[in-house]
């Protein structure tokens, strides 16, 4: 499996999404740990230490604008990859994203192939960087 023991926080209040995230990652050898909101997201992010973390952008209390920056500004994650899910890619989400930290934009609904290749992109620049020191 080409994402083995890949840690993913997949953070969405959708069920459908969470679900389907959590079939498409785990297929692929990733452990998935699912949370509904920004809260409960955090809290996960803290307790499992992900080596990527996936954020719906519409989120109900804390959406995931307030819950990436809040993850980057956090010392033990501001290097962690976290990647915006939206049903929204405009260039002003994107600039957003981006303002508050994001590493990439995902559009929902996500294929299998998109959740998978954005793991492997962001696990193997980091292996990378870990592996060469930077």
């Amino acid at each position: 499996m080409p994402l083995s023991g890949i840690k993913v926080v997949l953070i969405d209040d959708s069920n459908t999404i969470r679900r389907s995230g959590e079939i498409f990652l785990k297929q692929a050898g990733c452990e998935v740990v699912l949370a509904e909101d920004g809260f409960d997201g955090l809290s996960k992010v803290v307790d499992n230490k992900p080596d990527v973390i996936f954020v719906d952008v519409m989120m109900p209390k804390l959406d995931g604008y307030q819950t990436c920056a809040l993850i980057k500004n956090h010392q033990d994650f501001k290097h962690t990859p976290v990647i915006m899910l939206t049903s929204k890619d405009s260039l002003f989400d994107r600039a957003r994203g981006k303002l508050v930290g994001s590493d990439q934009y995902l559009t929902k609904p996500f294929s299998k192939k998109n959740l998978i290749e954005a793991v492997v992109a962001h696990t193997q620049q980091t292996q990378k960087e870990e592996n060469y020191g930077h």
